[in-house]
């Protein structure tokens, strides 16, 4: 049986991906084609170049502090984390956006992955086209600069041209690309991992966060109009809480808080012949 696997966006929130991957890797489930938005397009690469889910995990805590890290282990990580700093210390483009020319670079010069014919598993990458609108999915030719224009969040990272067209993050047309699976698959696991809203806060958001915000929920909305329309065979929806797109500095937390979907999930393949 042919399984797809689609990977939601999130900034930080996309990491509980991760322990999606830990999952099927403990139950000897293996995705025959991936679709990815943003986030979900990183750890979906990272996965479909080979890595398991705890390689993933243990390759991307090299690159952040984490909150119970000692200063034993940060100095052990020291290197990690200067070639970290350099790879975003490169010169910030016309419009004041983030480059992640070099984050991507250093992201993936473990993995000498250079385009998605060279992936184990196939990998479909979702962008925007800022001016007509579009979905665009890449699926062949160079993986670095599909998944730059994939994770490209507008107002924060610059927007990506490719073959002539002006690509922002795929999240804008597509969250959760389950949709491109439904025939290239015989059975279709989506992961969502949107931040749970809580109607009782009254605060005013910030700038960037009531543009994120804004976003996310066009984004929900977009989602469950699509769902109404076709489901995938299992949706898995993480609820994570109190985490921001760029809360970098609390992996830990989005691990814990998609445990109980972990569990569910784990629950629903074993309940399964796959």
């Amino acid at each position: 049986m042919k399984i797809g696997l689609a990977l939601e966006g999130g900034g930080v929130r996309g990491l509980a991906h991760i322990s999606v991957l830990e999952t099927l890797d403990d139950l000897g489930i293996k995705p025959s084609i991936i679709a990815g938005t943003s986030m979900g397009a990183i750890i979906g690469a990272l996965y479909a170049s080979g890595m398991s889910g705890k390689e993933i995990r243990e390759h991307i805590s090299r690159n952040l502090i984490l909150k119970d890290d000692t200063w034993r282990d940060i100095v052990a990580k020291k290197s990690h984390l200067l070639k970290l700093v350099k790879a975003f210390s490169a010169e910030i483009p016309r419009g004041g956006f983030i480059n992640t020319q070099g984050f991507f670079e250093y992201l993936f010069s473990e993995i000498r992955k250079k385009t998605f014919e060279e992936l184990e598993i196939p990998l479909l990458v979702i962008a925007a086209d800022y001016w007509t609108s579009e979905e665009v999915v890449f699926e062949r030719g160079k993986l670095l600069p599909a998944l730059q224009a994939s994770v490209a969040v507008p107002g924060v990272f610059a927007p990506v041209s490719i073959a002539g067209k002006v690509l922002i993050d795929g999240s804008v047309v597509n969250l959760v690309p389950y949709d491109h699976l439904l025939e290239r698959a015989d059975f279709t696991i989506a992961v969502d991992v949107s931040k749970v809203r809580n109607p009782g806060k009254k605060e005013i958001p910030g700038a960037l966060e009531s543009v994120l915000g804004a976003f996310s929920i066009m984004q929900a909305s977009a989602l469950a109009e699509k769902m109404k329309i076709r489901k995938p065979d299992i949706y898995v929806q993480t609820e994570i809480q109190g985490i921001r797109m760029l809360d970098f500095g609390k992996t830990e937390e989005v691990f814990l808080q998609a445990k109980p979907a972990m569990d569910l999930l784990k629950k629903q393949l074993k309940g399964l012949t796959i």
